[in-house]
Order: C-alpha cells, then sequence, then structure tokens
C-alpha cells in the first residue's frame, strides 16, 4: 500500500512541478537582468574607450620600438610548423 493514496499525491506532485516551474522562471529573469546591466556596462566602457580621456595618450603610445639588443622570445618570432608543434622540446631531446 502505498504511503499516500494516489488521489492525493497528485496534487502534491502537480505542486512540486508548479514550485519548480517557478524557480526556473525567476533564475532565468535574475540572469536575463545580469545581462542586461553587463551589455549596459559594455556598452559605456566602449564609450568611453572611443572617447578616450584627456591626459592619457592615444594608440600613437603602444608603437613603441622594440630594443634590438634583446633576442626576440619564442613567442615574438614567426614559427615554421616544426617549430611550433614541439621544435623547443624537440631540440632539447637531441632531435632535429
Amino acid at each position: 500500500m502505498p504511503a499516500l493514496p494516489l488521489e492525493e499525491a497528485g496534487k502534491y506532485v502537480a505542486g512540486a512541478y508548479v514550485v519548480f516551474a517557478a524557480l526556473i522562471v525567476v533564475y532565468v529573469a535574475i540572469m536575463a537582468a545580469k545581462l542586461q546591466r553587463i551589455e549596459r556596462e559594455l556598452r559605456e566602457l566602449a564609450r568611453f574607450a572611443e572617447q578616450g580621456s584627456p591626459g592619457t595618450p592615444g594608440r600613437e603610445a603602444e608603437d613603441v620600438p622594440v630594443d634590438s639588443a634583446q633576442p626576440p622570445a619564442d613567442s615574438d618570432r614567426n614559427l615554421t610548423p616544426s617549430e611550433s608543434v614541439g621544435g623547443a622540446a624537440e631540440r632539447v631531446r637531441g632531435g632535429s
């Protein structure tokens, strides 16, 4: 014999589904509000970045010449396909 008769259990099952659906709706609403806030902040940041602010250097400051006395790091130079797949490790082991 079940703990609850099937006539009464149906009400509780339906109630559980309603509560679960309500929680899903609340969760989606919270995520939508958070997404709108993040998008608004990103638009403000993009507008600020496009306008710039007084006293901050523009893109010209990024074109600083590289010191030619330093050898380029592995990430700074163009790698051939054999070097990019494991060339440094292969050279250490005595390969190519």
